[in-house]
């Protein structure tokens, strides 16, 4: 048994070996090389900021996607991660100086774009959506990194590059934050550029990481003084990096808890005695994180918000920071709430909206199955009369297996019986014929005779 656990260890050991794909000398001179920005990179930056705010304004992921493909960003990033893993100064401040110029011209870009734009969505989810930072995109930044590391110390290059670029996600944020400055928007400008902020900083962390485990070699300092205010300088960027953002992503992971557990607690809760809970808010910067509760129909009862009461700290929330805020049917009679009607207008058009869409999907694969539809009787009938001899017609839908590559393909099968058999010339005749009628260029006709 010892023997099969050793050999096993072994195996995933060599499987996970990276040290003979590695080539960390050229790693650096390729990182190095692509911090510098100036000339083409300027223009293509810029060019791919208008194209990820175009999608972001019309909210078309497959054109951010295109955007974030071309963009030149991670070049100073991993600059700066490997400046901080190798302890050389002044690879972090070229990495610094090429990341704030880049931010400068994306801001301007992107401001122009949306300042000028015509088109003002009332929706713009896509925007929206880079306005909250999770926990999620701590570990997508990260991860993202480390793999972005990998894939420039690898000697034979692949396409992780493009992978690292689109996962974590530079451009968007940028662009919201262009948007929030067109706008005027502070909610859109500070949650943007907090997401972006995010992105690089655990991108570096993770390039800075990879470096210490990949082994790049360290600067070599002409002085053991020069050596100790380097690696102080280093070290104090690292720890300002570092626990700004451990605190950060503690927060985040706090927050999202709080939101999870309010999400489940009013889903178990929504549907009440005599009235039911139509929409909550919940302050996810507070520890205790406080629960507005908003309750449409009779006056809630003490049963009621006794079960309320009992069920909160299952989910973590506490009962001394749940509000109650009731509308009751009086309340219609004695003037409705302006909110109240706005905020159950708005719900009702988003279900509305979601209905029509499943709605659309539902007539569009209805209607794909009416074209796929084959008219049995009317071909049947058809057949018929052009072959008295035809007596029995069978059409039906099915799948050819080669038995060389194994590749399926549809076709249409049809099986005819007849007094007498068809000549060579009548069943190609017939075959064309029904390739024509039924549009489909594969038809498997047999014909068989009956007595």
């Amino acid at each position: 048994m010892n023997t099969f656990f050793n050999g096993l260890a072994v195996y995933f050991k060599q499987l996970a070996n990276i040290k003979d794909a590695i080539d960390t000398r050229a790693a650096a001179r390729n990182i190095r090389q692509n911090i510098y920005f100036r000339g083409p990179n300027v223009w293509i930056l810029a060019f791919s900021i208008v194209i990820a705010s175009v999608g972001l304004n019309v909210n078309s992921t497959a054109v951010i996607i295109g955007a974030m493909l071309i963009s030149p960003l991670m070049g100073p990033i991993l600059g700066i991660g490997l400046g901080l893993g190798i302890n050389d100064t002044e690879l972090l401040k070229e990495g610094f100086r090429h990341l704030l110029v880049m931010v400068t011209i994306s801001l301007i870009a992107s401001f122009l774009f949306f300042f000028l734009s015509p088109l003002k969505l009332a929706n713009p989810t896509e925007l929206l959506a880079r306005t909250t930072p999770t926990f999620y995109d701590v570990l997508i930044a990260f991860f993202g990194g480390c793999a972005g590391m990998l894939e420039n110390s690898r000697k034979e290059k692949g396409t992780v590059l493009s992978g690292v670029a689109i996962a974590t996600a530079l451009m968007p944020p940028l662009c919201t934050a262009g948007y929030g400055l067109a706008n005027f928007s502070l909610r859109y400008f500070a949650g943007a550029m907090m997401l972006f902020i995010i992105n690089c900083v655990f991108i570096s962390l993770s390039t800075y990481v990879m470096a210490k485990i990949l082994g790049f070699k360290e600067v070599e300092f002409p002085t053991e003084a020069h050596a100790k205010r380097t690696r102080f300088f280093i070290s104090t960027v690292v720890i300002i990096v570092v626990v700004p953002s451990v605190l950060s992503a503690i927060s985040m992971i706090r927050e999202n808890a709080v939101a999870q557990n309010a999400a489940n607690f009013v889903t178990e809760n929504k549907v009440l005695e005599h009235s039911y809970i139509y929409d909550y808010k919940v302050d996810t910067k507070s520890r205790d994180g406080k629960l507005a509760l908003y309750i449409a129909g009779d006056a809630l009862s003490a049963t009621d918000r006794a079960r309320l009461m009992a069920t909160a700290p299952h989910y973590g929330i506490d009962t001394t920071r749940i509000q109650f805020i009731q509308h009751k049917s009086q309340d219609v009679a004695d003037g409705f709430s302006e909110e109240l009607f706005r905020e159950v207008y708005q719900q009702a058009n988003d279900d509305l909206v979601q209905k029509e869409e499943q709605l659309k999907v539902l007539q569009e694969e209805l209607l794909q199955y009416r074209r796929d539809e084959i008219p049995h009787s009317q071909i049947s009938k058809e057949i018929f009369a052009a072959y008295p001899s035809i007596k029995d017609v069978t059409i039906s839908r099915g799948v050819a297996v080669s038995s060389d590559s194994l590749k399926q393909k549809d076709c249409i099968m049809v099986m005819t019986k007849g007094a007498k058999n068809l000549t060579r010339d009548e069943q190609k005749k017939l075959e064309d014929w029904l390739e024509a009628r039924l549009n489909e260029s594969d038809i498997r006709l047999i014909h068989t005779t009956v007595k």
